[in-house]
């Protein structure tokens, strides 16, 4: 719960940052595109970070597995949300560097996200695997 609490109120002091940057923008298509895609993204990143709990872990760790939510569809919902807040963050602020971040941490997460399919598939087995063929990344 504490995590959760310390998480929360980083993206809060985020939020609050660029909420004092946006109000100064000038406003077009791409960076409206790029808000929806930030603010939706961010949503639905909270929700993964939460419906998680006390399963996450920096580390890849099997304290249990989670497969409601977000996570009944998507594997890895942090990674996937968490890349498309960036794609979204660089559309709004019209930051093209933040696109080569994205780039670059795509082969990390897939490597991050294949070391936790490991360790989950040693602790819970067929449940595991069963749950792996359901779901997408």
């Amino acid at each position: 719960m504490k995590l959760n609490l310390i998480t929360l109120a980083i993206v809060g002091v985020a939020i609050f940052i660029l909420g004092m940057h946006l109000r100064h923008m000038e406003w077009n298509a791409v960076r409206i595109a790029g808000a929806a895609i930030a603010g939706v993204s961010l949503a639905l990143l909270i929700v993964a970070r939460l419906q998680l709990g006390a399963a996450f872990s920096i580390q890849a760790k099997a304290k249990k597995l989670v497969t409601t939510g977000l996570y009944s569809r998507i594997r890895n919902p942090i990674y996937v949300f968490g890349e498309l807040l960036i794609v979204g963050l660089s559309m709004l602020l019209g930051n093209w560097l933040l696109l080569v971040v994205g780039a670059a941490l795509v082969p990390m997460q897939i490597v991050r996200a294949r070391k936790e399919a490991r360790v989950l598939a040693v602790a819970f087995g067929e449940k595991y695997e069963r749950y792996r063929a359901g779901t997408w990344f």
